[in-house]
């Protein structure tokens, strides 16, 4: 009934019935549905049949089993045949239905065992109990199993797939001129309803481009909408599969006929392409990613870009695509052509043979768990496996050294050519090392997980961590239905959780890039992590989308190309009233004047601030996010490295202590391995990771501290004319460009952007001021939110906390957190819950209209603050003294103000590494 009830208030809202997990449920539903006189009974079926979700939810177990007895012949149902229980099994992915398939494959009954056999040669998400009991039957002599194992060597869950269409007919729709946000597509304060598909569809973009995209559709029945960004790069910003799944629901097909609201295969296109985690992400879900370069530089007579009076280049156009235009995708001839047949543009990249793989299957995990699959049915067979699928594109150049990302991946790839090294634009199987789940992904990966019928992590992770900092402001009904059950999931999986489920710890909110960067304890590792910035500053770091840290988790790989680098290094020295956070803005101000185009993007950033501990270090390699990087990797000195790995040592140290470990004994692993590291560092056996002084970089950037000379803003330029420049992270300004006028409403001192020397310089202005002035008076609210328990604790055991207490108008109490988002600031401090508060936007926002000013890393639209109807909202970003010091005075400091504010300020300093680190062309492995 309350299920009836839940109908009944989702139909007000225009939704149908929520897809079923609940096995109970279900239960409820067959016997609805084996009573003949229930007035429920067709309804009832309709929900079993459409309505339930795959995998290994409670759902699916309790339908799989009804569907045996179905096709046993223990209940006959002249709605549901054995042969439609079967096709239902076929849909379900895994777990459950693999059980049963193999249950009656195996079985007594040659013909259903047979029919089951059938059914199983096009199911992928086998796990290796089910392969066992394939392998263990065949060498027993069963036919049946020795059939399945033929077709599964012979990879014909794949080659009997329908091909890719050699031509895709599509209309174009603008969602948005200039970079669009994973934030426009699924809007971050609405994450809650992320796991709701349905529901969560209608935040995407605006009910007026949801209607836009349906008239398109139907306007152009057999054509396929192309979501655009005109003049910028499609999906900026965090991983959110919830964006591609959004983009899915409303243009993509729908994955299975009985999977309610799952839609696969979107288009999409940007002038400047797709960013590379957006990238990753409709790979997923077997979708097409095109760069349309529809917009290119106006070239001078001496062939240099034209510049307009702003100094950007100025474009024109090379072909439209308004709203309407209708275009062809020539998949054969890898071109996107006109409705004349003309040819647009080269768009072979999105096309690889690859990517052309993940189409065809649907998704790219299915591709991965089908090569497993086929490789087992070989080897245990006995025979060669067929070669079907496209093989990994292997590059090695002859006396060429390796970036430090290339000997990352060489160490860590699996299934590649023995002996062979790789360089840059090879296709390399990896494992990973470790894994985060942030908490408002957190329930799709999880879902994920069911889909492909995992159960356990997989024993190759070192290390996985659950977060709950995204949901840290606010404990409100959304996060009390949301985070209990996700974190339960997850630490049954195998993760390190941030509650645990039992309330033997308490609950944990620390920023999960923070804990990933601690429990990270070799400088060779590979980290996938579900937010775009998983940006570590040991290893090499991928932010991700839910599917694939679902993917890692269940099978502790990863599948991607070796990235090309860029090489950024240091000359000069930092002006003693500069932050390290202005060193970060001015590297990218710095690459655009030298390069002109944006290196960064889609490349490793491989940046050597070998001085700097991993905290510190943190900030650059988390801010390339920013920079549209695909990562960074920071290379430090052997005796910085080691001090990182005894802070990371003493942290993960801290966890056990309050609980935290698992029964596998995973933080304990974590210490032995950091151990082990430090052991190699100081014997000399594998110094820390270096590139080779003969590596091959895309391009080389080198940062000039020396004139560095103020702090720097990056400002989202909401007024600028081109909409294409506002909110690009690309605008970086001197505080002098303010002319200390620039009102600032509020000011955040807070995010994964900022360490514990962040919150000790507030402290240590708040000490100056009062000394000099008496009191401190603030003439905009201040929100400060450490990023870990641990911060707080250590500054309260160093006396910085005192201050900082004693100026706050409201200090968190985690015996009693806010059950309601803040819609009102007054000009005072506020110490908020350790995570990640104003920078996520999902529960705290500023007010409407507001100039923030900020230390965190995002300035989108509607992110931080949301636009008024007479001002539009703005998120500047700067360092901490700045942000501090502003909100005191109510607007920006001129530079002269903000040298005296911060003299006797212990800031974060760099200084270039004074020798080059001995080449480790021999460290290889």
């Amino acid at each position: 009934m309350d299920y009836l009830t839940d109908i009944e208030g989702r139909k007000v809202q225009g939704l149908a019935p929520k897809p079923i997990d609940d096995g109970a449920l279900v239960a409820d539903l067959i016997a609805l549905i084996q009573d003949a006189g229930s007035e429920h009974r067709a309804d009832a079926l309709k929900f079993f049949i459409y309505n339930t979700l795959p995998g290994t939810t409670s759902a699916a177990g309790v339908k799989a089993a009804f569907l045996k007895r179905i096709i046993l012949g223990e209940v006959a149902l002249p709605e549901i045949t054995p042969a439609f229980a079967l096709e239902l099994l076929s849909h379900m992915k895994g777990g459950p239905s693999i059980a049963v398939l193999l249950d009656i494959a195996l079985g007594a009954d040659a013909t259903l065992a047979a029919q089951a056999g059938e059914v199983l040669k096009t199911q992928v998400f086998l796990y290796d109990a089910d392969m066992f009991r394939l392998r263990d039957a065949h060498q027993a002599g069963n036919a049946v199993a020795r059939d399945v194992l033929e077709s599964y060597a012979k990879a014909e869950f794949f080659t009997k797939l329908p091909e890719v269409p050699d031509a895709i007919e599509v209309v174009t729709f603008v969602a948005a001129e200039g970079d669009i946000s994973t934030d426009l597509l699924s809007p971050g304060n609405q994450a809650h309803s992320r796991a709701d598909r349905e529901l969560h569809g209608r935040c995407m973009c605006s009910p007026e481009a949801q209607q836009q995209i349906v008239a398109l559709q139907r306007q152009h029945p057999g054509k396929r909408v192309m979501m655009i960004a005109e003049k910028g790069t499609m999906g900026v910003g965090s991983s959110r599969m919830s964006g591609v799944n959004n983009v899915a629901l409303w243009t993509g097909r729908p994955s299975s006929p009985y999977v309610p609201f799952v839609n696969v295969a979107p288009i999409v296109a940007g002038t400047n392409g797709i960013s590379p985690i957006f990238a990753t992400t409709v790979d997923v879900t077997g979708g097409i990613g095109i760069n349309l370069k529809n917009w290119v530089k106006k070239l001078g007579a001496d062939g240099k870009p034209i510049l307009n009076n702003d100094g950007n280049p100025i474009l024109e156009q090379k072909y439209s695509v308004e709203t309407g235009t209708v275009l062809t995708i020539d998949v054969k001839g890898k071109k996107l052509r006109d409705a004349q047949g003309n040819e647009l543009v080269d768009i072979a990249g999105a096309f690889t043979p690859q990517k052309l793989e993940f189409m065809k299957a649907g998704s790219s995990y299915a591709i991965v768990f089908g090569k497993k699959l086929q490789t087992f049915a070989a080897q245990t067979l006995g025979v060669a496996a067929a070669q079907v699928f496209a093989p990994n594109k292997e590059i090695s150049v002859e006396g060429q050294g390796l970036t430090a990302v290339e000997k990352i991946f060489n160490r860590n790839a699996v299934g590649v050519t023995p002996g062979k090294i790789l360089h840059a634009g090879s296709d390399v199987r990896v494992k990973v090392n470790i894994v985060g789940s942030q908490d408002t992904t957190g329930p799709m990966t999880a879902q994920e997980l069911e889909a492909m019928a995992a159960s356990v992590i997989s024993p190759l992770v070192d290390g996985a961590y659950q977060s709950g900092c995204h949901t840290a402001s606010v404990w409100d009904k959304k996060a009390q239905a949301n985070i209990p059950k996700l974190m339960s999931f997850m630490n049954g999986f195998g993760l390190i959780t941030a509650r645990d489920p039992k309330g033997a710890y308490p609950a944990m909110t620390d920023v999960i890039h923070k804990v990933l960067n601690d429990i990270t304890v070799d400088d060779w590792a590979i980290i996938i992590g579900g937010d775009s910035h998983t940006r570590m500053s040991k290893g090499v770091a991928f932010g991700a989308d839910s599917g694939t840290v679902a993917l890692a988790l269940a099978t502790g790989e990863a599948t991607m190309p070796i990235p090309q680098s860029v090489k950024v290094t240091f000359k000069g020295a930092m002006q003693p009233h500069m932050d390290f956070r202005d060193v970060v803005h001015a590297t990218q101000q710095q690459m655009l004047k030298q390069c002109g185009d944006n290196v960064f993007q889609g490349r490793v950033i491989e940046v050597h601030i070998g001085t700097l501990l991993a905290d510190q270090a943190f900030t650059f390699t988390d801010w390339t996010a920013e920079m549209k990087a695909k990562a960074s990797i920071c290379i430090s000195q052997d005796a910085t490295l080691i001090e990182s790995l005894e802070i990371a040592k003493s942290r993960i140290q801290i966890m056990i202590d309050k609980g935290m470990e698992n029964a596998a004994g995973t933080l304990r692993g974590l210490i032995a391995k950091a151990d082990a590291r430090i052991a190699e560092i100081r014997s000399g056996a594998k110094p820390a990771l270096a590139p080779d002084a003969n590596a091959k970089y895309f391009a080389e950037v080198v940062v000039d501290l020396d004139i560095i000379d103020e702090p720097m803003i990056a400002d989202p330029d909401v007024n600028n004319a081109d909409v294409s420049k506002r909110y690009t992270h690309d605008t970086i300004r001197p505080v002098s460009y303010y002319g200390a006028a620039k009102k600032v409403d509020l000011g955040f001192v807070g995010s994964c952007m900022v360490h514990k020397g962040d919150i000790k310089i507030v402290a240590q202005m708040l000490k100056n001021i009062e000394k000099t002035q008496g009191k401190v008076e603030f003439k905009a609210p201040l929100v400060v939110a450490a990023p870990t328990y641990n911060i707080v604790d250590e500054l309260k055991a160093e006396g910085d906390w005192e201050i900082l207490q004693r100026y706050s108008g409201f200090e968190f109490n985690d015996v009693q957190p806010k059950t309601a988002a803040r819609t009102e600031y007054e000009n005072i401090l506020y110490l908020e819950r350790p995570g990640c508060n104003l920078c996520m936007g999902n529960q705290e926002k500023a007010e409407k209209g507001d100039t923030v000013l900020a230390t965190s890393t995002r300035l989108f639209q509607g992110r931080v603050v949301e636009d008024a109807g007479e001002k539009k909202g703005e998120s500047l970003l700067a360092s901490t003294p700045v942000v501090v010091l502003s909100a005191i005075l109510g607007r920006t400091p001129s530079a002269e103000e903000y040298k005296a504010a911060v003299q006797g300020i212990d800031l974060t300093k760099f200084a270039p590494p004074k020798a080059t680190p001995l080449d480790a062309a021999s460290v290889h492995y």
